[in-house]
């Protein structure tokens, strides 16, 4: 009888590793953060959602990916104003990143994917990938957001003028993957449209302009931008659903390529 072998890398004994690096060529690092996510959900979210789709692509790729170790703590910052929010700098965050890839490496994995349901972590991520590319030109990395790949998902919800951090979409996630950490009852909007913002945080939040970086306490008195409860668990199925297909359809060509 054939014994399945794990899909994490934390659960192979090292012989298993060792074969995996041919049989599951590409390895996926779930990354996330532990920061606020308003009075309804869990410090947790972007944690949760990076490793639960992890996990859904990794079944879709049918053992071609393995899923590494998850990087749970992420650059957050802007949200230290609100209690149990937790921090790296991006320069301790990049030193992780880039020490778990060269890891890989030296075990033979020439792939890593870095799939982060933080949207604080993207610029460090962008920064390794290119650091990586003078230091190991031979190793592909790539990274991915989660909510950004179905923008158009999103733009059919019923969504705030402003909306976005444990706002509809987010909420809408974590109904689906993690509803024991969604506190309905306690769900509350929070800046849910521009007129709501001073001309500094409205700089911050709007785009098509330069980038200007702001603590959300600035932003949103609750730490939440949208109103959370009009989230439905479908609209977040829907989210996921096209999140999963579009990552496990790139993961394929990547390995044909």
């Amino acid at each position: 009888m054939s014994v399945e072998r794990p899909v994490r890398l934390a659960e192979m004994t090292t012989n298993e590793a060792a074969d995996a690096v041919t049989a599951s060529p590409v390895v996926i690092i779930p990354a996330g953060a532990v920061e606020q996510h308003g009075p309804g959900m869990a410090l947790a979210t972007d944690w949760v959602r990076a490793e639960r789709v992890a996990e859904l692509v990794a079944a879709e790729l049918g053992g071609r990916a393995v899923i590494g170790p998850p990087l749970p703590v992420g650059v957050s910052p802007h949200h230290l104003a609100f209690a149990g929010t937790v921090t790296l700098t991006t320069t301790t965050f990049a030193a992780v990143v880039r020490e778990y890839a060269q890891s890989l490496y030296r075990h033979g994995w020439r792939k890593v994917l870095v799939i982060t349901g933080h949207g604080g972590n993207n610029a460090t991520l962008t920064t390794v990938a290119q650091d990586l590319l003078t230091t190991h030109p031979d190793l592909r990395f790539a990274w991915t957001p989660l909510t950004a790949l179905a923008r158009d998902v999103v733009s059919g919800m019923r969504v705030s003028e402003v909306h976005g951090h444990s706002g509809e979409a987010e909420t809408a996630q974590m109904l689906h993957l993690a509803p024991h950490l969604v506190h309905t009852d306690r769900l509350a909007a929070g800046t849910t449209s521009l007129d709501e913002l001073d001309p500094p945080a409205r700089l911050a939040y709007d785009g098509g302009h330069p980038t200007l970086t702001a603590r959300y306490d600035t932003i949103s008195a609750n730490g939440v931008l949208g109103d959370p409860r009009r989230a439905t668990r479908d609209d977040g199925r829907r989210i996921i659903d096209v999140v999963v297909l579009r990552i496990a359809s790139f993961v394929r060509e990547w390995l044909d390529a």
